[in-house]
């Protein structure tokens, strides 16, 4: 609406601007005809030739008329009493001349007898009346610019938000499809290229609604084959503990069934797309639960593991998906770090970050790179990083890279459950 009422109001101006002034000399030019005009007529009645004895008698005129000699002496009317420079002018050549004065017009006409000059008439008229009439042109044409500018604002408004009405639906088919809505269809608007972006948008929502499609039936089926074997392996693994002549290691074993059956089911969980309320979990249990599975792992290599801070807040995140994405960046640290690991807890009014440090030499490749699936080859990180982006981004997270080079520290952030409410 802006731009095209800025270039109306230039259009308007580059034409209205000459016109007014075109309009302006026009009326001035045209004063001055009329001056030439009575001018002369008042000559026909002025007679200074040699012979010439009756008194000089100048007409009646609403303009300040004089009469001179060929001597430049004034014979009759109102004027200077010896001729102006351009009366002289007019006396010695015979050509009619004028002139502009403030706010008047001059006009000098010779007096002809016998073929010579023998006096001149002058006459000076106000030029109130054509600079009035100026003046009413100009406010004409800034009424009818005003007009003109009104009608291309409204113009540009009604065009606007007929722009605008499709774009914003368009921006909600979009955010809805962002949603995980996707049956959303964009309206037809009757513009060719919003119905363009609209028709790619609906192609996108149907691939997208048929890969969502695919993976949940792969998600089926990957839960009916990993929790059958898991749960024969439980119970030979149980059978086993019944005999009583268990090796030492069957509760590590069984330990190991439950967590891989607690991962499972939490990425299972994570992998519906079913909407549901954002759950409140304590931070101190995950912390506790971090510090019960990572301690003793580290400790066999000596490296100790160091747990502060945020013991009392809460997070908007289920705690089984907190802790799989605490377990993928203690095992990034414990697998490509080196020295004391330190899980750290920082809490702002609306977030909390969960900080893993570690004494190494901080990534081998691009941070950015190695949050991409087998990022690296062998010498990469793996899909860990990857899912652990998937799972927070799920909770209404991220997991993020705060520091890459030596003594590396990967974040991950969540929302903040506020004290007393919902948050």
């Amino acid at each position: 609406m802006l731009a095209i009422a800025a270039v109306a109001t230039g259009a308007v101006l580059l034409l209205a601007v000459p016109l007014g002034i075109v309009l302006g000399r026009g009326y001035h030019d045209k004063e001055l005809l009329r001056l030439q005009r009575d001018t002369a007529a008042a000559t026909r009645g002025v007679d200074l030739g040699p012979g010439a004895r009756d008194p000089v008698e100048l007409p009646a005129s609403r303009d300040l008329l004089a009469a001179y000699d060929r001597a430049g002496r004034r014979v009759s009317g109102d004027g200077p009493p010896s001729a102006s420079a351009l009366v002289r002018q007019v006396l010695r050549n015979g050509r009619l001349a004028d002139a502009e004065h403030a706010g008047a017009i001059e006009v000098v006409v010779p007096i002809i007898h016998n073929e010579e000059v023998t006096g001149a008439v002058r006459a000076v008229r106000s030029d109130g009346a054509a600079a009035g009439a100026a003046r009413r042109a100009w406010l004409t044409l800034l009424a009818v610019a005003l007009a003109i500018i009104a009608l291309a604002v409204l113009a540009a408004l009604i065009l606007g938000r007929g722009l605008a009405g499709p774009l914003e639906r368009l921006a909600v088919s979009a955010r809805r499809l962002g949603d995980g809505d996707f049956s959303v269809r964009a309206a037809p608007a009757g513009v060719a290229e919003v119905d363009a972006v609209g028709a790619a948008l609906d192609t996108t929502a149907q691939r997208l609604d048929g890969l969502v499609l695919r993976e949940r039936a792969f998600t089926a089926d990957a839960s009916h084959q990993l929790r059958t074997p898991l749960q024969a392996l439980r119970i030979e693994l149980e059978a086993i503990e019944l005999r009583g002549d268990h090796p030492p290691e069957l509760p590590a074993a069984l330990a190991q069934v439950d967590r891989l059956q607690s991962t499972v089911d939490t990425l299972l969980s994570a992998a519906r797309d079913a909407p549901r309320e954002a759950p409140a979990s304590a931070v101190a249990p995950i912390l506790d639960e971090a510090r019960a599975r990572w301690h003793g792992r580290l400790a066999q290599d000596g490296r100790p593991l160091r747990i502060t801070g945020g013991a009392d807040a809460e997070v908007r995140a289920a705690a089984p998906v907190v802790q799989e994405v605490l377990d993928v960046l203690l095992d990034n640290a414990a697998t490509h770090g080196a020295g004391a690991v330190t899980l750290s807890v920082r809490c702002s009014d609306d977030h909390v970050w969960f900080d893993v440090a570690d004494e190494g030499a901080g990534f081998a490749v691009d941070p950015v790179a190695a949050f991409e699936r087998r990022a690296g080859g062998g010498n990469g990180h793996g899909i860990g990083l990857a899912l652990a982006r998937s799972l927070a981004h799920g909770e209404g997270g991220r997991v993020e890279v705060v520091r890459s080079e030596a003594r590396p520290v990967l974040s991950l952030l969540l929302p903040r459950r506020a004290r007393g409410g919902d948050g």
